[in-house]
């Protein structure tokens, strides 16, 4: 499966006053990029409801914090999809800083289990077969 990028920039409303962003944030940072991961599917949050009437919400999360994301970075925050079961969805994210250097500087990674729920009731449902098949 092919792991998808985002870019984004860090700004003043991001962090504190040392200019570090705060922790939160990166689950920010980590949502958008699943959003777009899924509008880069052919999936909008709206559709989904609509054709489908399913929502994805996450079910759990563990970020491991390696490095402070600052003021005015660039970073890339990539989704990249693991295990597709009948209900959940497995993810792995990471937030990069860009920089100069060849390579680029890991900040943040996250585990990310994401459940398919109906959309009237938030109960679990099976992934529908045409949402399955393109992620």
């Amino acid at each position: 499966m092919q792991t998808f990028s985002w870019s984004i920039r860090v700004y003043y409303e991001d962090t504190d006053a040392g200019g570090v962003v705060y922790h939160s944030k990166y689950m920010n940072f980590f949502e958008r990029a699943r959003t777009e991961w899924l509008r880069s599917r052919g999936f909008d949050q709206s559709a989904l409801v609509e054709a489908y009437s399913v929502v994805f919400a996450v079910r759990r999360m563990t970020i491991e914090f390696i490095k402070p994301a600052r003021l005015d970075d660039q970073l890339t925050v990539t989704v990249e999809p693991g295990r597709i079961g009948g209900a959940r969805l497995q993810l792995r994210q990471t937030l990069e800083r860009n920089s100069n250097a060849p390579q680029r500087q890991q900040l943040a990674a996250a585990d990310v289990e994401v459940a398919c729920l109906d959309a009237r009731q938030f109960a679990p449902v099976r992934i529908p077969a045409a949402i399955k098949e393109k992620l």
